[in-house]
């Protein structure tokens, strides 16, 4: 197959090439789009065999749940068997943007898009190609991250075609995301609004809006059925083994880590704040994730370190955490499941 290049413009796209790109999903195949947190690998999300073509290009698992992403916040009607106020609540504060809401389903939507669930995940995303997209398709649009399965999400196209270049139809490039990480999805299908990934919607925002937010225990470790996507153990994995170093000597933990690898031989990464990077030997392939301190601007940029790795091989990498305040949660929770939970504590 033969993988169809448009590119747009962010904020202005060309009509004519979202109606080509829409048209593509609506006779079932597969597209490549921006949003503002990661690029989604789009297919027509009331179609099963559709949906079941994204597990298939992805290698993904089909019990992992894929969210429907729609063009105006009335859409939800139609996949909700109801709205509740918190839900409500959130909608009117947080969409379009980068949070996803799980509701109870209605008969709509295909157990092959839920993973066999109950529930159904709906965003209605900030990006101006993404909404008009799907509005053209005149469907709600199933898109997980638009890599293979278990890999780093690209936030650029070039990594979108780095992995799945020859398995899907077309790849829209509107440049890279601004967020850099999955949206934050909340289940408000419990009692208590539920948080099942924290995204670029920070925890600090959602207690703000709502008062009250359970954390799913799923986020520090679990391989239990996902709840929602993105909650597989084994996810966002660099080219090489990654051990993820937290705590306040961080920094200095790392440096000793990788000083000692490099002794004995190997080659070595290290996927650092730029500060770090500063005091790393010359002979550590570093990915630079941004400024300490700046937890946005090292989620936008995470991936895209993560993903260094696969032009410049390494035997082990080493990665710096940082706080897990606002975005900061998004980006450690990213981290741990890179390394496969392989921690240690400085």
């Amino acid at each position: 197959m033969e993988t169809k290049y448009y590119l747009v413009d962010k904020h202005y796209p060309d009509k004519r090439i979202l109606a080509e790109a829409a048209a593509i999903l609506r006779r079932g195949g597969l597209v490549a789009f921006p949003t503002e947190t990661v690029y989604g690998l789009g297919a027509n999300g009331l179609d099963a065999q559709a949906a079941a073509r994204i597990y298939a290009a992805k290698g993904r698992p089909s019990d992992n749940p894929l969210i429907l992403h729609i063009a105006d916040s009335g859409d939800v009607a139609r996949l909700a068997r109801r709205i509740p106020a918190n839900a409500a609540a959130l909608m009117a504060r947080y969409w379009p943007g980068p949070l996803t809401i799980v509701f109870d389903r209605t008969d709509v939507v295909p157990d092959a898009v839920t993973g066999g669930l109950s529930t159904v995940a709906v965003r209605l995303p900030a990006s101006t190609v993404a909404r008009d997209l799907i509005r053209l398709a005149g469907v709600p649009v199933a898109a997980p991250s638009a890599n293979t399965s278990g890999r780093p999400s690209p936030t650029t196209a070039q990594a979108v075609l780095a992995d799945l270049s020859g398995r899907i139809d077309a790849v829209l490039d509107a440049g890279p995301c601004d967020i850099g990480v999955e949206s934050t999805v909340v289940d408000c299908t419990t009692p208590v609004p539920t948080l099942l990934r924290p995204g670029g919607i920070t925890l600090e925002m959602l207690l703000d809006t709502l008062g009250e937010v359970e954390v799913d225990p799923a986020l520090a470790q679990s391989t239990a059925r996902p709840r929602s996507p993105g909650m597989k153990y084994t996810h966002y994995a660099p080219a090489a083994p990654m051990t993820l170093v937290e705590g306040a000597g961080a920094a200095a933990l790392v440096r000793r880590k990788v000083t000692e690898a490099l002794a004995a031989g190997r080659r070595v990464g290290a996927v650092v704040s730029a500060e770090t990077a500063a005091l790393l030997p010359p002979a550590v392939v570093k990915a630079v994730y941004g400024p300490r301190g700046d937890a946005a601007a090292i989620a936008a940029n995470l991936y895209q370190a993560l993903r260094h790795f696969d032009t410049w091989p390494v035997d082990i990498i080493y990665a710096e955490g940082i706080t897990e305040s606002g975005l900061g949660l998004a980006v450690m929770n990213r981290l741990r499941k890179a390394a496969g939970y392989r921690i240690l504590q400085a």
